[in-house]
């Protein structure tokens, strides 16, 4: 008895549902559906209204650790500070970190009479504000130390003699090592 009543009840939705009136009326409520839909996401891509999204502001430590006797370690010092330079000029809140070999970049970079082909790039970054931080144990091992202490260099040594890398992933940096 059930089965019957189900199948009749199927029947009649069917022949309401193929009334054409019903499906003009159908159509026109899709439409209306998919209205509000489309505004809100034309207005959000466009950056208009509440539905606009703002570019979120990170926070970023770039850590260079290659030193500059290959031409590997200048591509890696070049694009530390091309990557630093790129999220400060986007708003982004940096810190470029000289650790390991990367403190004889410190050193030769803050340097006034270097001709480093890259020494341009760092005057552009100083310019910006970017902060750097030296590895003071790393700086002692490879013989720079007292050479950035002479340029009144600030040199840390939180965690063992180095930078802690917790303190900067505690207030939420994200860490790029090169």
């Amino acid at each position: 008895m059930l089965t019957i009543s189900y199948i009749s009840h199927r029947i009649d939705c069917e022949t309401f549902m193929n009334d054409t009136h019903q499906k003009e009326r159908g159509k026109k409520m899709r439409r209306w559906i998919w209205l509000p839909v489309i505004v809100a996401a034309l207005l959000g891509f466009s950056g208009v209204g509440p539905y606009a999204q703002t570019p979120k502001v990170g926070k970023y430590l770039v850590v260079l650790q290659a030193g500059k006797e290959t031409h590997e370690g200048m591509a890696r010092a070049v694009h530390a500070l091309l990557y630093a330079r790129e999220l400060k000029e986007h708003g982004h809140e940096v810190r470029l970190v000289f650790d390991g070999a990367g403190t004889e970049w410190a050193e030769e970079l803050s340097n006034p009479a270097s001709e480093s082909k890259i020494k341009p790039m760092y005057d552009e970054f100083k310019k910006l504000g970017i902060s750097e931080v030296i590895c003071d144990f790393c700086a002692g091992a490879f013989g720079v130390k007292e050479k950035l202490q002479g340029r009144q260099l600030p040199l840390t040594a939180e965690y063992e003699g180095h930078p802690s890398i917790a303190q900067w992933a505690d207030q939420g940096y994200e860490i790029i090592i090169l």
